[in-house]
């Protein structure tokens, strides 16, 4: 595997663009039951209408400009070709970011946020707010391919991430990250602790030490407990299969482009705090956009495996030892996962920043960018004052 950094640009061929348009109007709709909107899953009227969209309207090209808007690059490491965006900005004090995503997101999670945080300045912050910015497609996902080897979990990511921060030359730097990128980013704060200023979490964990888990809890904090209860009984299906049977799902998902929207957008309109209108937070491009990196690249099964990993393997190091180094929290009301404060300081010993939001969900920032951004920037100066 070579390990020299190599620079990196999207670019989808004309026959696989045509070859996704035959696929979507060849696509063989299931009916559904009238009125049941999206309570037995994905509505298939609104799937329909996306597709058509994609079909007949949505500019990959568009897109993919935009995604190359930013220097991107792929190196070598433990015989995985990873893709990263690194932009860097213009002022010599900017502090190096790592920002991770998760699953069923990709890189484009961050394009709004990207050019805010190296050019402060153009977007109402300071020079001193300026990162150097490193944006990874988790390995099995996107641009970095996908997996080839078993135990590909979030604990070989973290060390992937570490080597990759090394490699371009960075010794401290913060870390950032939600759902998957939330763990990676945990696991990164046990195996690279010593260069990291700290990290970010926009979906913390933790766990209950007392024999009533509601010892001591408010109770809004009860709710969210219950809240995540009520996730765990109705919302983990895609869960159980991806994290036991993943190939069997990949065989339809990586062949119908319309099966892939509509497993991915579902997951959009459930996650997202939208009151039951998805595009009310995020466009038709947007969500396509997202969905169009996992069909071009045919990372949709290899991405699904990261479950099967974590389920068998479970290699979490920051459940097993405490994680010390300074930690930052921003939670927001429709995360699908909201831990008790309490609870998150039995995993995170230096909790320096905690913030609560009044809106936003599971995908920080592509929801609410704005706040998102001041965030990190808040952090930034905690840290390296």
């Amino acid at each position: 595997m070579d390990n020299t950094i190599k620079p990196f640009k999207v670019h989808v061929s004309d026959a696989d663009i045509a070859d996704l348009k035959q696929r979507l109007q060849l696509t063989r709709w299931p009916d559904q039951i009238p009125n049941t909107e999206w309570r037995y899953g994905a509505k298939t009227d609104y799937i329909q209408q996306l597709c058509d969209y994609w079909q007949h309207h949505y500019d990959w090209r568009k897109h993919e400009a935009r995604l190359n808007q930013f220097a991107q690059f792929t190196t070598g490491i433990d015989a995985h070709d990873i893709h990263f965006i690194h932009a860097r900005s213009q002022h010599a004090n900017a502090v190096p970011l790592l920002i991770s995503h998760g699953w069923p997101g990709t890189i484009v999670e961050f394009l709004n946020v990207i050019d805010p945080l190296i050019n402060p300045e153009a977007h109402g912050g300071k020079a001193e707010d300026a990162f150097h910015v490193v944006c990874p497609s988790l390995p099995g996902y996107g641009f970095s391919g996908t997996t080839q080897r078993e135990q590909v979990d979030t604990l070989a990511m973290a060390e992937m991430f570490a080597e990759l921060m090394a490699r371009l030359g960075y010794d401290k730097y913060i870390a950032q990250g939600g759902d998957w990128g939330a763990i990676i980013t945990s696991n990164l704060a046990i195996v690279d602790a010593d260069h990291l200023y700290g990290i970010h979490l926009n979906m913390p964990f933790g766990y209950a030490l007392t024999e009533d888990p509601h010892e001591g809890l408010s109770p809004q904090e009860i709710d969210d407990v219950n809240a995540m209860n009520s996730f765990e009984a109705m919302e983990t299906g895609y869960q159980k299969i991806q994290g036991t049977k993943p190939q069997t799902l990949g065989v339809g998902l990586n062949d119908s482009p319309a099966g892939l929207c509509a497993w991915i957008t579902e997951k959009f309109y459930t996650w997202m705090d939208c009151d039951g209108d998805i595009e009310s937070v995020l466009d038709k491009d947007e969500l396509l956009t997202n969905i169009s990196v996992y069909w071009y690249t045919q990372s949709i099964c290899s991405s699904t495996r990261l479950y099967y990993e974590v389920t068998q393997n479970a290699r979490l190091k920051f459940l097993e030892q405490p994680v010390t180094v300074p930690v930052g929290v921003a939670r927001y009301p429709k995360e699908v996962m909201r831990f008790p404060r309490q609870w998150c300081e039995n995993v995170y010993s230096q909790i320096v920043q905690w913030q609560d939001f009044e809106r936003g969900g599971h995908f920080a920032a592509m929801e609410r960018p704005a706040e998102f951004l001041a965030e990190i920037r808040k952090f930034r100066a905690l840290m390296c004052e």
